[in-house]
């Protein structure tokens, strides 16, 4: 939309204003109107003048049958009243003998061209008149009575082509009138999206620079390009969010990581200063060694939860049974909660089969559930169940550990974010980040919820439309 330097403003707005949408739709606009108005007006005239000519013939043939019929003494002053009556001038008259000799009249020849056979012809070169005026466009009639006379009446065309001419110059005037407004006023409607644009061009630009907080104005009006403004203003709210996790999850690498990375210099160093050997050096190794997979464990459970952010997998899914996976889950921990003197209960209802990744689902649920045996103290009950809910399967982890806390439902979604209880417990923080993704990828609901009196909830809605 920019113009050359050395443009003036006034015309660069100009043209600015013409390449808008709302200008191009004007001229077009314009442009069919034109064309419909001369086709109509064109139709009105050819119409108009079909019927004047019409009138004409009807008149002239009206009149020389009955100047034809009259008595020849009684001619010559039918013929003069004829001519006192016509006060404009078109209708002329001429008398010629057997012989077309001229007798009376204003038309003092026959025209080589008019056949006298009482049918009205046309004479597109007038007709020689005894005054030495040919006259324009002309409608003309030979007849010859019974007596032998010749009667020529001829009536001048100009008054249809006249009637033509005010058609035509009505259609200019009215073309004129309503083009030249509309095109004003389309220069002037194209200004204010064009203001507007550039006041979004100027919101965009701290954005383009970084400042992610800045928005695109939205106006009352509420027209599209406000519904466009709020678009982006709602990607850049996504956008923004997603930053935010990323430098999250960048500061929390960071801070997760420092801790063993130092202990594991601190024994590397010890080792080369000390030289350790036998059974104390063979300790120290395997501490660098426990350390080195903790951080390789971290690492993969990030690149774990990469892949499963890519929405491309689920050209992999197909019909999924869900009480299968939740069974297979079940089967898998109740040992560990045998050990740990937990309680741990199955109940399965019939479910709809859903479109899923079998594997993913079962990686989701045997996380909760190794959450649930980890949090919940000894003698404690957890339960393992699927159910049907208002809007599909649902399959649902509770326990009677100590429970999440309701401001911590949101931030424990979020990578190696850690609860107080889950700071005294091994770990990275990192299982329901991987659950968030899978239930993301599916398109299906995670709920954290309290299990009364104490304890956590954890549904995953399992809904086939979303799904």
């Amino acid at each position: 939309m920019s113009e050359p330097a050395n443009a003036p403003p006034l015309l660069g707005a100009f043209s600015e204003s013409w390449r808008s949408s709302t200008a191009r739709l004007i001229l077009a606009y314009g442009a069919l109107f034109a064309a419909w108005s001369i086709v109509l007006i064109g139709a009105i005239s050819w119409e108009t003048a079909r019927y004047l000519e019409n009138l004409v013939d009807q008149i002239l043939q009206q009149r020389v049958h009955f100047l034809a019929s009259v008595d020849r003494t009684r001619l010559p002053e039918l013929l003069a009243a004829t001519t006192a009556l016509d006060l404009r001038g078109v209708m002329s008259f001429g008398l010629f003998d057997a012989d077309r000799r001229y007798i009376l009249g204003e038309i003092d020849q026959i025209p080589g061209e008019l056949p006298v056979d009482g049918v009205v012809h046309a004479l597109p070169h007038g007709i020689q008149r005894v005054s030495g005026d040919r006259g324009s466009r002309t409608r003309g009639v030979a007849l010859q009575r019974s007596d032998g006379l010749v009667l020529l009446l001829a009536r001048d065309y100009g008054t249809v082509d006249r009637v033509g001419a005010i058609i035509r110059g009505s259609l200019v005037w009215a073309m004129s009138l309503t083009l030249i407004p509309g095109l004003l006023g389309g220069f002037l409607l194209a200004r204010g999206p064009l203001r507007r644009v550039r006041g979004i061009e100027a919101a965009i630009q701290p954005i383009m620079r970084g400042d992610l907080r800045a928005r695109l104005p939205i106006s009352t009006r509420r027209d599209e390009l406000d519904m466009l403004a709020a678009i982006v203003n709602r990607m850049l709210d996504q956008v923004e969010r997603l930053l935010g996790e990323v430098k999250g999850v960048s500061d929390s690498i960071a801070h997760d990581l420092r801790t063993p990375l130092t202990r594991l210099r601190a024994q590397l160093y010890r080792l080369q200063r000390d030289s350790l050997s036998g059974e104390s050096g063979a300790l120290l190794l395997e501490r660098c060694l426990g350390e080195t997979d903790a951080l390789l464990d971290r690492f993969r459970a990030l690149l774990r939860i990469s892949e499963l952010e890519d929405l491309h997998r689920r050209s992999g899914f197909r019909a999924v049974d869900l009480a299968d996976i939740v069974r297979r889950a079940h089967e898998l921990y109740a040992p560990l909660a045998e050990d740990k003197a937990l309680g741990f209960s199955l109940q399965i209802s019939p479910l709809p089969a859903v479109q899923a990744d079998a594997d993913l689902l079962f990686e989701a649920v045997t996380n909760l559930v190794s959450n649930a045996i980890k949090f919940t103290p000894a003698g404690g009950q957890i339960s393992l169940r699927t159910t049907v809910g208002a809007h599909g399967a649902q399959i649902e982890i509770s326990d009677s550990g100590p429970g999440i806390a309701r401001g911590e439902r949101e931030a424990v979604l979020q990578r190696f974010y850690r609860t107080q209880q889950g700071q005294q417990r091994s770990g990275f923080g990192l299982g329901l980040s991987i659950v968030a993704a899978i239930v993301k990828l599916h398109g299906f609901r995670l709920e954290i919820g309290s299990n009364e009196p104490s304890g956590a909830r954890m549904t995953i809605h399992c809904s086939p439309a979303a799904a």
